[in-house]
């Protein structure tokens, strides 16, 4: 068996010490460049590998960042960690994801991962937390970079956040200007314990461009439940089957609005002359059935979160940084005019 190179073996090669091969193992400025070179070349020539446990000790940084991230299986959260990896894949750091299913799981991990022997960083995905617990992410020793999360006092904390209420004005203006009038909603329970505000501040656009359009909120057309397609689709047959059911429905996310798919296929409705639906993401599964919908950039979210981290573990800003991604209505195959033109309200 081969025995492995060591930095040692690097610096004895070169000509140097062994505190000159490590200092341009660590990209260390006080090495000049002749010498950064030839130490290069000899850790090529040799095949060198750091050992990472070695590297550690080093930096005196764990070459950790860590992500706590909600309901990891649904599409959403799945596109965020691809951005975030794009990142971390060309660093030095490895990626431990910590999945939140529960309220207990996300105080714990609040809690006790802002740690610097644990991690170097930290990303909270999707999960606002307290005002208790955004003043202790302030003050941890280590950096946090909050992405997709709303709540007072998150000014203190970098963050990357999109405009859920602006997304919901954008897809319901988009049916108001096709000519529908009677639109329904389809999306999540306001109340929660997570306290997302996602789904409510969408409702609120919708509200939002029905008012600005002239037309009445009509309460028998909101449906509201639990996050996910088969509930979706129950709550888009209550409203399908109802006297004067709508033209045209918004889900909250593109889950949802493949379950008011299903339930109008089941129901014998042609998608779009008989029915309009708009979702919200843009996940894959989107494009693939040519779901018109509400682009929030989730890849984009997760890469910036990932790039803002990068540069606080390197030095802490003074102004916390924040990124705000516009939503942008991205038109498909599942929306169009209603039957006869513009209805009456």
């Amino acid at each position: 068996m081969a025995k492995r190179v060591t930095i040692r073996d690097v610096a004895r090669r070169a000509g140097v010490s062994v505190a000159t091969a490590s200092r341009v193992l660590n990209r260390n400025d006080l090495v000049n460049d002749e010498t950064r070179r030839r130490v290069l070349q000899v850790m090529e020539e040799l095949e060198y590998t750091p050992s990472h446990a070695a590297r550690r000790l080093s930096l005196g940084r764990t070459l950790t960042i860590s992500v706590v991230i909600t309901f990891l299986t649904r599409p959403q959260a799945a596109e965020r960690l691809r951005g975030v990896d794009a990142v971390l894949s060309d660093s030095e750091f490895d990626l431990v994801i910590y999945n939140v299913e529960s309220v207990e799981k996300r105080d714990q991990y609040l809690r006790t991962l802002p740690v610097a022997q644990r991690t170097d960083g930290l990303l909270v995905i999707s999960l606002p937390p307290s005002l208790a617990e955004i003043d202790a992410l302030a003050g941890a020793s280590i950096p946090v970079v909050v992405i997709d999360a709303h709540a007072p006092g998150l000014e203190a904390l970098p963050r990357v956040v999109g405009d859920d209420v602006a997304g919901g004005e954008l897809a319901t203006r988009h049916l108001v200007e096709l000519g529908h009038r009677r639109i329904g909603f389809v999306g999540d329970a306001f109340e929660n314990p997570f306290g997302f505000t996602s789904g409510r501040d969408r409702y609120a656009g919708y509200e939002r461009a029905l008012e600005a359009a002239g037309v009445p909120v009509r309460e028998e057309y909101v449906a509201l439940g639990v996050h996910s397609r088969y509930e979706a689709r129950e709550l888009a047959v209550r409203l399908l089957t109802m006297p004067e059911p709508p033209s045209a429905i918004f889900a909250a996310s593109d889950t949802q609005a493949l379950g008011v798919m299903t339930a109008a296929r089941e129901l014998g409705l042609r998608i779009p002359e008989d029915l309009s639906v708009i979702g919200y993401d843009d996940i894959e599964a989107a494009d693939y059935v040519g779901l018109t919908t509400v682009r929030q950039q989730l890849f984009e979210s997760g890469r910036q979160g990932a790039e803002i981290l990068l540069k606080e573990i390197e030095a802490r800003s003074e102004t916390p940084p924040c990124v705000c991604l516009d939503p942008s209505v991205v038109s498909r195959a599942t929306t169009a005019p209603p039957k006869g033109g513009p209805r009456p309200g």
